[in-house]
């Protein structure tokens, strides 16, 4: 049976065992960072967290903030301060200008635990953090970012399961490079479809026509000067993967327009920041 593609699929298996696999890791930490992408500041992040992540303190990170506009980003970060209650800082894996603010963050958001400990008799030790966030949206890039000046692992703890490392960031902070992960759901089709468009979806869930077409509408509700100016449009033209690909030439047998590759095209082109710096929340 074929599958049906205009519908973007999850299975429900591998969020259970994302699930039991992120609530184990979470008992070894202090404090939580979840990275979102800065396009989708809603839309990628898990909109139950707080079932997830109980009382542990968090920080978020809009990553990829290099790809959005900065005078719409900083309205972003005080949406979300004020929605979820905690910190929330930029970043991107292009440069590590940012790289001390977030370790001091999670060295403070760590600190209550840490006198917890403390005062039942134990030494400090360094704080312990984990990265979470939904795929694709850089947590691998912020792990790296993080361990580039120092990769020692630590090694097992006691308690810990044997598969799970520590790499020692400085002598006050420890991160799991185990990656947490937070699962995506389904229900929301309209946030399933943006997830497409900056690629934390496989490609084996969905359509690259139908998501390009929808990104393609999209940006031209909200950004139409901009992005029919990258695609060489006038006000009045109909903007379309046809139309686009006619301009561009790319014709198959027929004369037709050649619609799969105009699509892959559109669909770089947003992942990249070529055609702008959107926020499409």
């Amino acid at each position: 049976m074929k599958k049906d593609k205009t519908h973007i699929h999850w299975y429900p298996g591998h969020i259970a065992k994302a699930e039991k696999q992120l609530k184990q890791q979470l008992s070894l930490v202090d404090a939580v960072i979840e990275v979102v992408d800065a396009r989708l500041p809603i839309s990628s992040s898990y909109e139950d967290i707080t079932r997830l992540l109980g009382q542990k303190p968090r920080l978020i990170l809009l990553n990829k903030s290099d790809l959005v506009d900065k005078s719409e980003l900083k309205k972003w970060v005080q949406i979300l301060e004020e929605k979820n209650n905690v910190p929330v800082l930029l970043s991107d894996a292009k440069n590590s200008k940012d790289l001390n603010i977030i370790i001091k963050k999670a060295e403070e958001l760590s600190e209550p635990r840490i006198q917890e400990i403390m005062k039942k008799g134990l030494l400090r030790r360094p704080a312990r953090v984990m990265v979470v966030g939904m795929p694709n949206v850089g947590k691998s890039s912020i792990i790296n970012k993080l361990t580039r000046s120092s990769k020692t692992k630590t090694g097992a703890k006691a308690g810990v399961t044997r598969q799970q490392q520590w790499v020692r960031i400085n002598p006050k902070l420890e991160l799991l490079d185990t990656p947490g992960i937070i699962p995506m759901k389904q229900e929301n089709q309209d946030a399933a479809q943006k997830l497409a468009f900056v690629n934390s979806v496989s490609e084996n869930a969905y359509s690259n026509e139908l998501v390009a077409r929808n990104l393609l509408k999209i940006l031209d509700e909200k950004y139409s000067d901009l992005v029919r100016e990258h695609y060489g449009f006038t006000g009045d033209e109909e903007l379309s993967l046809e139309s686009i690909s006619i301009k561009r030439n790319w014709v198959i047998s027929g004369g037709n327009p050649d619609i799969e590759r105009c699509a892959a095209y559109v669909l770089r082109d947003f992942r990249e920041g070529k055609t702008g710096k959107f926020i499409l929340d």
